[in-house]
């Protein structure tokens, strides 16, 4: 018997190969479309059900269905919502002493009648624990046992066989990103609150960071008084490397600020001459600023939005820090 990698790969060409590819990924289209159409209140009961849960959410599932079962469980608990993944052929040999009264089943399977699944849903209602079904049968041993339904029936699988879990598995992930969204919302979750259960890596440096870990501080801020020359500014840029120095008032208050893309604005439309104007004449007014507990990825986003490249740190009236985006690219904000 010739197993399916012996086999001549040449007798398929390239541009029927794509068509293939392609297909598969507007099948899975398809089926996402389909079943958001026919979710409704049930989505929002499964997810409250989730957001209120006072244990965890112990997500069960076999083969397919139990690795987007993970996927699930992972999203969730990076959410700050307790949940935990569940072999289902391992609970009934031990592991369902880890499942608590108070504690939440969400269920995967996509015909509903997957045995070993099947085997864990008499203890949870044993002890009192809701459950959610994510299946492709509602009619199903599993959906008629559920408190909680969610619809994930496709019409067919994309492979081209029509039987390998694709389009199924892929609506059980969108439904399962679905309700991390909603709870998302129901918690009220913000950046900071992701950011704790994120220490690590890029990602934990990109939202943990904030602007008084990485601004620049005391005699590294370019500073000069309003009655100060152009010239006196220029001198200031180009001391502190920052393409920008903080215009003051005579009691150490923002007023402006003064940057070198203004300078060759001034020098363009004046000339030589206007070095020995007043930069408080010149400066921008208003410019952005930012408290130093302020994360840097949001000092990043306002850079993005405004296309500047610098951002004042104020404390109150008074300029106590200035940020580049460089300072952010080499934190590793960006």
């Amino acid at each position: 018997m010739m197993l399916p990698y012996e086999r001549d790969l040449s007798r398929v060409g390239d541009l029927e190969l794509l068509e293939v590819g392609l297909q598969v990924i507007r099948q899975e289209a398809r089926a996402l479309e389909d079943g958001a159409s026919r979710m409704g209140l049930e989505l929002v009961r499964a997810a409250r059900m989730v957001a209120s849960c006072s244990g965890r959410v112990v997500v069960c599932g076999l083969g397919k269905s139990g690795l987007i079962g993970r996927k699930i469980a992972a999203t969730l608990a990076s959410l700050g919502c307790p949940a935990f993944f569940l072999h289902a052929a391992e609970g009934s040999h031990g592991d369902l002493g880890m499942v608590c009264r108070d504690d939440v089943g969400l269920f995967l399977s996509n015909s509903g009648t997957t045995r070993e699944v099947l085997e864990m849903v008499p203890f949870f209602r044993r002890i009192g624990c809701p459950v959610i079904a994510l299946t492709g049968r509602r009619d199903s041993p599993l959906g008629l046992s559920a408190d909680v339904v969610l619809d994930c029936s496709v019409g067919r699988e994309a492979d081209p066989l029509g039987i390998a879990p694709t389009s199924s598995t892929t609506l059980q992930l969108a439904v399962g990103d679905a309700l991390a969204g909603m709870v998302t919302r129901l918690l009220g979750l913000r950046v900071e609150d992701f950011a704790l259960f994120h220490p690590g890596g890029a990602l934990g440096r990109r939202l943990l960071l904030r602007l008084e870990d990485v601004m620049a501080v005391g005699d590294r801020v370019p500073r000069v008084s309003r009655d100060a020359s152009v010239k006196e500014a220029l001198f200031a840029i180009t001391d502190k490397g920052y393409g920008a120095v903080a215009v003051e008032g005579p009691s150490g208050e923002l007023v402006g600020i003064f940057t070198d893309g203004d300078l060759r604005r001034l020098m363009e439309r004046e000339g030589v001459g206007s070095l020995e104007r007043p930069v408080g004449e010149v400066m921008t007014r208003n410019p952005k600023v930012m408290g130093r507990d302020k994360l840097a990825a949001e000092a990043l986003k306002l850079m993005e939005e405004m296309e500047i490249s610098v951002v004042l740190v104020v404390d109150g009236a008074r300029v106590e820090g200035i940020v580049h985006l460089h300072d952010l690219l080499k934190a590793g904000v960006a």
